[in-house]
């Protein structure tokens, strides 16, 4: 069996994340017309389409929603493993603490594990998994050097470097009304039944929610909380429930009957930051911070095209 180049399969990953063209091609670092001949590779590998696509929306075929889900846990897997094998070479070097939630974007998380210091080749990141206020606290108390932190309003003691920003997103069942529509608002989610993250998962992102329905006008024919988006599933096909989910967090169960739509409302932007204590005196975080501003820079500038060379 002839395997697919990882380019073409981590493109149809972050494509089927997005579900645009044009977004996927900025978050990889290429152009458009680069994206799309990974994905036609890909396909005439796989003698399947993974895609439906117009010039109005992008589509998962089931066979692409099946390849994704298998992919994706591979992909992670050889990202593990290139972090152990440099871990082990490096066991002698400076040691980061840093904290993150389980729904931050894995591409985020890999983004900051490929950062690399030249004045610290030895580095090791030791990671730590909670809540995104939780592990924001942490940074307070000086129990962890840096935190990724979603849905966390700015606060004194800490410092943010802004590392994405995207809407929230309403996982679904396929069949539901809103289903046809390629973005949602508070107002299309009135008297549904709604299923949001408990209180004690992300305050700010529970009460944000919760202000902004109430300033629409807008309420729900039932109320569920929940502390995980697999917990979301047997709420939305049973009972056709809609679920306020993080975008990896939909992903995870996108899938099997259920799909997922943006909510376009601007107070509802999850902003993901990489959080430091505004005070820390250590050369190596401020350095690593340093790195990271500008791994990320990089990363959201397309690759530039190369002109032929002159004879």
């Amino acid at each position: 069996m002839v395997l697919p180049e990882l380019r073409w399969v981590q493109a149809a990953i972050v494509l089927a994340e997005e579900l645009n063209f044009s977004r996927a091609a900025v978050r990889l670092g290429i152009h458009q017309t680069a994206l799309s001949r990974h994905i036609a590779e890909l396909e005439t590998l796989l003698d399947k389409p993974l895609f439906e696509r117009d010039h109005r929306k992008v589509e998962l075929t089931a066979a692409g929603r099946k390849f994704v889900a298998d992919a994706r846990p591979a992909i992670e897997l050889i990202e593990r493993a290139m972090v152990s094998a440099r871990a082990d070479s490096d066991s002698a070097g400076e040691v980061l603490n840093i904290g993150r939630s389980s729904y931050t974007d894995p591409w985020l998380a890999a983004a900051i594990r490929s950062v690399h210091l030249p004045l610290y080749p030895g580095l090791r990141i030791n990671w730590s998994s909670r809540y995104s206020h939780e592990v924001a606290n942490e940074v307070i108390a000086g129990t962890l050097d840096l935190a990724i932190t979603t849905g966390v309003p700015e606060t004194p003691p800490l410092t943010f470097l802004k590392l994405a920003e995207h809407p929230l997103y309403i996982a679904m069942s396929r069949h539901d009304p809103l289903a046809v529509r390629r973005e949602l608002r508070v107002i299309d989610l009135h008297n549904r039944v709604w299923i949001l993250f408990a209180k004690q998962v992300s305050p700010h992102m529970y009460d944000s929610v919760k202000r902004t329905a109430a300033k629409a006008e807008v309420e729900p024919s039932e109320l569920h909380h929940v502390t995980g988006a697999e917990e979301a599933v047997p709420l939305i096909l049973e009972r056709g429930g809609l679920a306020f989910l993080t975008r990896a967090g939909a992903w995870r169960i996108a899938r099997d009957g259920i799909t997922m739509r943006p909510l376009a409302e601007e107070n509802l932007l999850l902003v993901t930051n990489l959080a430091a204590r505004a005070d820390s005196k250590s050369r190596l975080v401020r350095e690593f911070v340093k790195a990271t501003a500008q791994k990320m820079e990089s990363l959201r500038k397309p690759a530039q095209a190369r002109l032929p060379m002159s004879a």
